[in-house]
C-alpha cells in the first residue's frame, strides 16, 4: 500500500479527464460536475492545473478551461437559458453533411465507368464490379463543422480565447490521425496551434455519424477510438489528484433490486438488435476502461485517482434517447443527485481530503437540494424560448414516429418496454 504524504493545499495539482458519450454523456457529466462544484470545497473547478477531454468530454474541457463553470454549461446546454452567444444545442448536430454528399455524388460517373469496364472488359463479377463503388460513399451522415462554426464564437468572447497557447492551464483534447490510427493530443507542444474549437470537432467526430475533420492535409475522427478516457495524459504531467468522469457503463439487467424494480429490464435480448448493439458497445469501452485504470494506478502509484460514473443497474441513463429532448433535463437532475448519494457514501473522502478536498457537510445533507427547478421551468432567453418550442415539436414527432429521429447509441429500450 502506498503511502501518500500530505501537501500544502496550494501545491496540489489537480487535473479532470472526461470521457466522451454523445450528447447524453455530456449531459451526465454536466449534471455530475455540477453535484461535485455544489458539494466540495477547496476546489475550483475553473482553475484546476489540467483538463482532458475526449468527444463531447472535450467540449466540456474546453468550455471549463475557458472559465465556464458547470453551472454555465448547464444554462448553455440543458436550459438553453444562458446568452444567445452561449447556447449549445445538440440539435444542431443533426444537419446533413451536405458538403459530403456532394463531394463524393460527383465521384459517381468515373466510379460508374470504372464499375461497368470491370464488369463488362475485364469480366469481373458483379460483387467486384460494385466494390468500385466504395470511395462513393459518404463518410459521415450528419456535418459536424457547426460544431467549429458555435465553439468559435463562444471562445471568441471576452476573457476567452480559441488559442491552446493563450489560456491559463493547461487543456489537452484528444482524436484519433485516421491514417495511422495514433492518437493526437491536440493542445500539446506541436499540436497547439489548432484552434480549440477544431479540435474539439475532430476529438467528436464519431465515424460513420460524422465525416473525418482535415487538420493541416490530415484526417483526425473520435479520440475514443484509441482510448476511453486518456487520463495518462495527465497522469503524465505530473498531477496529484485526477478526477475522471465516465458516463457510458454496460446495463446490468442481472441484478432484482428493489431501487430499480419499477424501472427493470428483463432480459437486454428483449429489445432486438438496438439494445444488444448499445450493450456490446457499452461493454467494449467499458472492458477497455477498467484495463486502464488497472494501469494507471500501477504506473503512477503517487497519484490519486477518482472515478465517477452511473451505476450499472441504473435504467435511466441506459434508456435514454442519446438525442433526447424532453429528457434532457431530467437526466441532469438524476446524474447530479446519483453523484451526491455517491459522495454521501463517503467512498470519496479520504481520497479527495489527502489534497485539500472536503465535502461540505450541509449540501450533503440536504437531500431536498436539486439542481434543476423541473416544475418552474420557463427559458429566461428568447433563443432559450424558441429551442423549447422546437424541442416540444420533435417530442410529438418522436412520439408519434420514433424513427423520425435518431436514437443513436445510446437507446436500449422503449418506454413502452421498460415498465413490462
Amino acid at each position: 500500500m502506498i503511502m501518500r504524504k500530505s501537501k500544502p493545499a496550494s501545491s496540489h495539482r489537480i487535473a479532470l479527464a472526461l470521457a466522451g458519450g454523445g450528447p447524453m454523456g455530456a449531459i451526465y457529466e454536466i449534471g455530475a460536475l455540477c453535484a461535485l462544484e455544489d458539494a466540495l470545497t477547496g476546489i475550483n473547478f475553473t482553475q484546476l492545473n489540467h483538463y482532458v477531454g475526449v468527444s463531447a468530454g472535450g467540449f466540456i474541457a474546453a468550455s471549463m478551461a475557458n472559465g465556464l463553470t458547470p453551472r454555465k454549461l448547464c444554462g448553455s446546454f440543458i436550459e438553453n437559458n444562458s446568452p444567445a452567444s452561449d447556447v449549445f444545442d445538440p440539435a444542431w448536430l443533426m444537419m446533413p453533411a451536405y458538403d459530403e454528399f456532394a463531394r463524393r455524388a460527383i465521384m459517381l460517373p468515373g466510379l460508374m465507368m470504372a464499375a461497368f469496364w470491370e464488369l463488362a472488359v475485364k469480366r469481373k463479377s458483379i460483387t467486384h464490379a460494385l466494390e468500385r463503388f466504395s470511395p462513393g460513399l459518404p463518410t459521415g451522415i450528419f456535418s459536424n463543422e457547426e460544431i467549429h462554426r458555435r465553439l468559435s464564437a463562444q471562445f471568441s468572447l471576452p476573457g476567452r480565447t480559441n488559442d491552446f497557447r493563450q489560456l491559463k492551464t493547461k487543456l489537452t483534447l484528444v482524436a484519433t490521425h485516421l491514417d495511422s490510427g495514433e492518437s493526437a493530443p491536440f493542445g500539446q507542444p506541436g499540436w497547439d496551434h489548432v484552434p480549440i474549437s477544431r479540435a474539439v470537432q475532430a476529438s467528436s467526430a464519431l465515424p460513420g455519424l460524422f465525416p473525418p475533420v482535415e487538420i493541416d492535409d490530415k484526417y483526425y475522427v473520435d479520440g475514443a477510438l484509441k482510448k476511453t478516457m486518456h487520463a495518462s495524459v495527465a497522469l503524465d504531467d505530473g498531477m496529484d489528484l485526477v478526477i475522471c468522469l465516465n458516463p457510458i457503463v454496460p446495463f446490468d439487467a442481472s441484478i432484482d433490486d428493489s431501487r430499480v424494480q419499477s424501472r427493470r429490464i428483463p432480459k437486454i435480448i428483449d429489445g432486438g438488435l438496438p439494445s444488444v448493439l448499445s450493450q456490446t458497445f457499452r461493454s467494449m469501452i467499458h472492458s477497455r476502461m477498467e484495463l486502464g485504470m488497472k494501469h494507471y494506478e500501477k504506473a503512477y502509484p503517487h497519484t490519486d485517482i477518482v472515478l465517477i460514473e452511473p451505476d450499472r443497474r441504473d435504467a435511466e441513463l441506459y434508456l435514454a434517447n442519446t438525442f433526447s429532448y424532453s429528457n434532457r433535463r431530467h437526466l441532469a437532475e438524476h446524474a447530479y443527485q446519483q453523484t451526491m448519494s455517491l459522495l454521501r457514501s463517503g467512498t470519496l473522502t479520504e481520497k479527495l481530503a489527502r489534497h485539500g478536498v472536503h465535502l461540505r457537510a450541509g449540501v450533503l445533507a440536504d437531500h431536498k437540494r436539486v439542481l434543476l427547478d423541473q416544475a418552474a421551468y420557463t427559458p429566461r432567453t428568447r433563443l432559450g424560448r424558441a429551442v423549447h418550442e422546437l424541442h416540444a415539436v420533435l417530442d410529438d414527432l418522436q412520439a408519434c414516429s420514433p424513427s423520425l429521429i435518431p436514437a443513436g447509441l445510446g437507446l436500449g429500450y422503449s418506454q413502452a418496454n421498460m415498465t413490462r
